[in-house]
């Protein structure tokens, strides 16, 4: 058992990685974060782009987590534009 209560890393990869501004990543990291109850998540990157999600949490990423994170990563991509924070 780990020493956060049984939490596990747990790494969710995109199909492709994304162009995501910083602002981007933190709201993504914080989407993810809550949708699954995860102690900490922090984009994982691939050069400049992101390429997925690791995660701090005790519960399985089901197949509806895993799609609705990629899916918020893409619409913040889409919308480069926008600072990416008015998800919550």
């Amino acid at each position: 058992m780990s020493a956060s209560g049984g939490a596990d890393e747990r790494e969710l990869t995109f199909a492709a990685a994304l162009p995501l501004s910083p602002a981007a990543e933190v709201a993504l990291e914080d989407y993810a974060r809550v949708l699954v109850g995860a102690e900490a998540a922090t984009a994982l990157h691939s050069g400049e782009a992101v390429r997925g999600v690791q995660l701090r949490t005790a519960g399985p990423l089901s197949p509806a987590h895993r799609r609705d994170i990629e899916d918020f990563a893409k619409g913040l991509a889409a919308e480069s534009g926008l600072l990416g924070l008015g998800w919550s």
